[in-house]
């Protein structure tokens, strides 16, 4: 083609053009469009950013926190059975000699070396000697008297020929006990009761039996 027909074709070209009118720019969906593009590109920067930190914080807690089994329980010790219960024991009151003791509401008792004594309800007094021979204090004995009251019957007796008396009953009950400074190897015992005649049994601490008497009363 020589230079004048290209400057034909040129000038048809312009004229052409000149008769278009273009259409109107599309602005508002240009700007939704690069908003939306905005939205994606902030959104996955944030995603990486957020993978990025948890993946640092996994490998700081392995660095920095080790993971540890936890410790072996140790296995429990056998129960220890609980010991037996010793026998049941009444220990004697230790009293001094003359000292009164109110054994029963109208009964006054007492010690003194020469023996047991005890008050009347007519106000007079009774004693049972333990130096006149008729107790050999060498051997386990045991004594009983018993008197009516209008509250039951009241039992009294001397034991002797042990230092470690542990009870006396009379029946099915248990009686006081009363002793003199010094361990001398005989006591008294005391008690009331429903009935006039129960047997009397004394025990040592290991609950063996030392003395018993029939269920009657005896001097």
């Amino acid at each position: 083609m020589n230079p004048t027909e290209e400057a034909r074709l040129r000038e048809a070209f312009a004229g052409a053009a000149d008769g278009v009118t273009p259409g109107p720019v599309p602005l508002a969906a240009v700007v939704r469009s690069g908003r939306a593009r905005h939205r994606r590109r902030t959104a996955g920067l944030a995603a990486c950013c957020g993978l990025l930190v948890a993946a640092l914080a996994v490998t700081a807690h392995r660095f920095v926190l080790p993971v540890q089994d936890p410790p072996a329980a140790a296995p429990a010790a056998p129960t220890a059975s609980p010991p037996p219960a010793p026998p049941e024991t009444d220990r004697p009151r230790i009293v001094r000699p003359g000292e009164r003791v109110r054994a029963a509401p109208d009964v006054l008792l007492w010690l003194t070396a020469q023996g047991k004594h005890w008050s009347a309800p007519d106000g007079g007094e009774n004693f049972r000697s333990v130096t006149d021979g008729n107790l050999d204090l060498a051997s386990p004995g045991i004594t009983h008297q018993a008197e009516g009251r209008a509250r039951g019957v009241f039992h009294s007796g001397i034991y002797y020929g042990t230092k470690a008396p542990a009870r006396v009953e009379i029946g099915n009950t248990a009686a006081a006990l009363l002793e003199l400074p010094g361990s001398p190897g005989w006591g008294v015992w005391y008690a009331t009761t429903p009935s006039a005649d129960p047997g009397v049994t004394l025990y040592d601490g290991s609950g063996r039996v030392l003395a018993q008497l029939p269920g009657r009363a005896t001097p």
